[in-house]
């Protein structure tokens, strides 16, 4: 009887650690699947950032001439598109709807969350912007609508270079995580 007894525990222990073995090597799975994704996306918001900042500051330091300008004296706005920015956020999205950020090391998923976070905010001046630019359009409002988007500008080319080595970083993290 007794035999019996520890040979039934025996077999529930190993059934149970067998079934969180495999329990692991799938979360394992998923956190990787995740991480790939992330260093796609991550990899995509980066190139499509450095196309656009040296715009976003050439614009941003000629709106704000022509604002000092005096108003007799100002030209022409010096503009060739707004080129808001559009991040790429299907990978982060995925991993909040499905939980995988609990795979992940808890430092990695604070960088990403703080990186998605100020991604957020520059959709968020993006929207406001086009916002105004819908409720008071350029051509009948033109001096506010320039004086919007060079405040536009300041935020974006203040927001920008931190992306870019927060960018960097998440690729390095994610590349070694990976390779654990």
């Amino acid at each position: 009887m007794v035999l019996q007894v520890v040979l039934i525990a025996v077999g529930v222990f190993l059934g149970l650690a067998g079934e969180e073995w495999r329990e692991d090597r799938e979360n394992q799975r998923l956190a990787a699947d995740t991480l790939r994704r992330f260093h796609t996306e991550i990899r995509t918001n980066r190139e499509m950032i450095l196309e656009n900042m040296d715009y976003h500051a050439k614009t941003h330091a000629e709106l704000e001439a022509y604002l000092a300008a005096p108003e007799g004296e100002r030209g022409s706005v010096p503009f060739d598109g707004i080129r808001v920015p559009r991040f790429e956020s299907n990978a982060w999205d995925l991993a909040l709807a499905t939980g995988s950020l609990a795979y992940l090391d808890a430092e990695l998923a604070f960088s990403l969350s703080r990186t998605y976070a100020l991604q957020t905010i520059t959709n968020q001046l993006g929207a406001s912007l086009a916002q105004r630019m819908y409720a008071q359009p350029p051509k009948v409002e033109r001096e506010a609508f320039v004086g919007v988007l060079e405040l536009y500008y300041d935020d974006l080319t203040d927001i920008e270079p931190l992306l870019v080595p927060a960018y960097d970083a998440l690729m390095v993290a994610i590349d070694e995580a990976l390779a654990k």
